[in-house]
C-alpha cells in the first residue's frame, strides 16, 4: 500500500523546481502517468515544442513513435494506457550538437516513487542512452547493440533508438531494425494493451 497516491506524487511532481536555476527556459515538467498503464515509454527529456505545448512527444518524434508502436494517437495519450516518464521531466535547452542531456537530478528524485505507482505494467520502451543505462544498469555497450539484443532483454523490455528525425541516418545503416523488431514491437505492445 502506498502512503502517497499517484495523484498527489503527480501534482508534486509538476510542482518540482528542484533544478529551475539550470534551466534556460524555467521548469515545466511534461509526463503523462496513471496507476492503470500497461505501457511505460521511458525517453530522454522533452524538446522545445513540447515544452511549449506541455504534450508529451507532441512533435515529429511522437508522430514516427505511434507509427512504430502501431497505435493511434488517442491510445497513445490515454493515461490509462501509456505511461510517458521521460528521464527528465523538463527541456534541459540547447547546446552545440542538439538539447541538452536531461539534468541530473530528476530521476533520482522521482523515477522510483512513480513506477512504484505502476503495479500493472506489462511493457517497458527505453529510448535512448539515458532510460537504458537507468533501466539496464549492467548493459556493457552501445545504444545500438541493445536495440539489436532485444531478444535478450525479455518479453517486457525493448531498447529503441529515439524516433527523432535526427536518428534517419541510423535507422538507414540499420534496416534490421525495421524488418525484425518493429514487428516484434507492434505485437508486443498489442498485447500489452489486450
Amino acid at each position: 500500500m502506498h502512503t502517497t497516491t499517484m495523484d498527489t506524487l503527480l501534482a508534486r511532481v509538476r510542482a518540482c523546481q528542484l533544478c529551475a536555476a539550470h534551466l534556460p527556459h524555467g521548469p515545466r515538467p511534461v509526463l503523462q502517468a496513471h496507476a492503470d498503464e500497461r505501457i511505460l515509454i521511458a525517453g530522454q527529456a522533452p524538446g522545445r515544442k513540447v515544452h511549449a505545448s506541455g504534450v508529451p512527444f507532441d512533435d515529429a518524434s511522437g508522430e514516427r513513435l505511434r507509427a512504430w508502436l502501431g497505435i493511434t494517437r488517442a491510445t497513445f495519450y490515454d493515461p490509462r494506457q501509456v505511461a510517458i516518464l521521460p528521464m527528465g521531466f523538463c527541456y534541459p535547452g540547447t547546446g552545440r550538437t542538439g538539447d541538452l542531456p536531461p539534468r541530473p537530478e530528476c530521476a533520482p528524485a522521482w523515477r522510483q516513487p512513480l513506477l512504484d505507482h505502476l503495479p500493472r505494467l506489462r511493457l517497458t520502451l527505453l529510448l535512448g542512452q539515458y532510460a537504458l543505462a537507468w533501466h539496464l544498469p549492467g548493459h556493457q555497450g552501445t545504444l545500438t547493440e541493445a536495440v539489436r539484443q532485444w531478444r535478450d532483454h525479455g518479453p517486457a523490455l525493448l531498447a529503441l533508438p529515439h524516433p527523432s528525425p535526427r536518428n534517419n541516418g541510423w535507422l538507414r545503416r540499420n534496416p534490421w531494425f525495421e524488418d525484425e523488431l518493429l514487428p516484434e514491437l507492434r505485437t508486443r505492445v498489442a498485447r500489452a494493451l489486450a
